[in-house]
């Protein structure tokens, strides 16, 4: 009876010890070394425990992909019968930025800037050899892939004149 009672006694010493749950944050941690005794360690800390996030608040712009308008070459609009469209001509100030790329690519990403981009439109304002050297380090993806455009008076004056001739044709395919 007596080695009985013993028995329970110390099966309730050892369900006591592992109910109890230990706080780890309480408790110091324990050097892990072949020593006989356990030493205590201290905790230093030099930074913040927090989460740094890279936080960027409104609207995040997603990447553009340079020279998204390459893959365009080679392929034209045609009209309803088939035929293929004439292509433009740019003018001769209109300058392509490396990568040997077409008039009609040219014509593309100007379009392009023009539809989408709500600020001014002057081109890739790094130096042509930068461009030539590394074109995907130097272009800004917000600008044509044209050099530095430069309007003059006189561009404009022959632009004006265009637009008069074009809307005089106009007026009288209308008339007819």
């Amino acid at each position: 009876m007596l080695l009985t009672k013993r028995k329970r006694e110390d099966e309730k010493q050892e369900k006591e010890t592992t109910t109890t749950k230990v706080n780890t944050s309480i408790v110091l941690p324990i050097r892990q070394t072949a020593s006989i005794f356990k030493q205590s360690v201290t905790i230093v800390r030099n930074r913040e425990s927090k989460v740094n996030s890279d936080v960027i608040h409104g609207p995040q712009e997603k990447p553009k992909q340079l020279f998204w308008e390459k893959r365009l070459q080679g392929i034209h609009a045609c009209d309803k019968k088939g035929r293929v469209i004439e292509t433009f001509e740019l003018p001769p100030k209109i300058k392509a930025v490396g990568l040997q790329l077409g008039d009609e690519t040219i014509l593309r990403s100007i379009a392009t800037a023009l539809h989408i981009n709500e600020h001014s439109i002057t081109g890739q304002n790094k130096p042509k050899a930068l461009l030539d050297k590394n074109p995907g380090v130097y272009i800004n993806p917000k600008q044509p892939l044209v050099l530095g455009l430069h309007v003059t008076d006189e561009d404009i004056e022959i632009q004006e004149k265009r637009v008069l001739e074009a809307r005089k044709r106009l007026q009288e395919a209308l008339n007819e």
